[in-house]
């Protein structure tokens, strides 16, 4: 199989869990059957959104959904038989080090939902403990391979967390830390893994304030041949304004196919919802005009 997907790819992700359920709800420890049902409802609403915004035209060949399996297994399922892009993710929620949600059974699981991507999101830092980096890259690799062996799409979400030295060389800014030296830091993550057998087809990056910084990273995505394999950028939580600069810098570069945007677009209006303060169809119209922004504003960066 060749590695890559280079189409568009314009991603509603709801894959969170504990952050979901700690942050939203405020839930701590294991979740009763109830807690859980209700968990799932919330992503149903999002999902609904989803359908809206591909219903009121975004083009369905480039649309997608990241949901997890622990709250969004009917949804998943659905998604699948409607003939939606879907990603599920296959880490365990809320760890430092990437290890398998489900273990040994990781395969069976992805098989069950036949996601068009399996997703990992990955903490790494190239200056990082070397042992935990080739800890991570080992089974990393593993996943690469089966997806790869299985015709399976990998998407690989980098992050790249500040090590205490080197967010003293920007003086504990972060937002300096970001800036000057993260870009180069995900550069040579993205070699260091490639060099260690993973194979990402596409690779979720973290907003990027520069252009060349952009170019940069799709360069080591692609180097080597890899000429198919597609970036994305993540809203990472930002306000309004943060995520339209980064949409516009990241689609003004071939290479970056689109973006994957949740927080941004769903957090504040099922809070209301939650709250009672909006109906649960006003909060699906205002996600659904949430993600139809981005499609917009990605694609008109994108055609100028």
């Amino acid at each position: 199989m060749s590695v890559g997907f280079d189409k568009p790819l314009y991603i509603l992700p709801f894959d969170h869990r504990g952050s979901f359920q700690t942050k939203m709800f405020g839930w701590k420890g294991a979740l009763t059957p109830e807690q859980t049902a209700q968990i799932a409802a919330a992503k149903e609403v999002i999902y609904d959104a989803f359908k809206a915004a591909v219903a009121g035209g975004i083009p369905k060949e480039k649309a997608g959904i990241l949901v997890d399996e622990q709250f969004g297994a009917a949804i998943l399922l659905d998604a699948g038989k409607h003939g939606y892009s879907t990603s599920c993710p296959a880490e365990k929620s809320g760890q430092d080090e990437f290890d398998f949600e489900y273990g040994e059974d990781f395969g069976k699981h992805i098989e069950k939902f036949n996601p068009t991507f399996c997703k990992v999101l990955v903490r790494y830092n190239p200056e990082a403990d070397p042992v935990l980096n080739q800890r991570q890259a080992t089974r990393l690799k593993r996943l690469s391979d089966w997806l790869h062996s299985h015709n399976k799409l990998y998407m690989f979400e980098l992050l790249v967390p500040a090590e205490k030295a080197q967010l003293a060389k920007v003086g504990g800014d972060v937002k300096a830390y970001d800036r000057e030296l993260r870009p180069g830091l995900m550069v040579q993550t993205i070699h260091q893994l490639q060099d260690a057998g993973v194979e990402g087809d596409v690779w979720k990056i973290e907003g990027l304030d520069r252009r060349e910084d952009c170019e940069k990273v799709v360069a080591a995505a692609r180097r080597g041949g890899r000429s198919k394999v597609g970036c994305i950028i993540l809203g990472r939580g930002e306000d309004d304004k943060k995520v339209r600069e980064w949409l516009t810098i990241a689609a003004s570069v071939p290479g970056f196919i689109g973006f994957a945007v949740g927080r941004t677009t769903f957090w504040d209006p099922l809070i209301d919802f939650r709250a009672g303060k909006l109906a649960r169809e006003a909060a699906v119209a205002e996600i659904a005009r949430r993600y139809r922004e981005w499609v917009d504003i990605f694609d008109k960066a994108k055609s100028s």
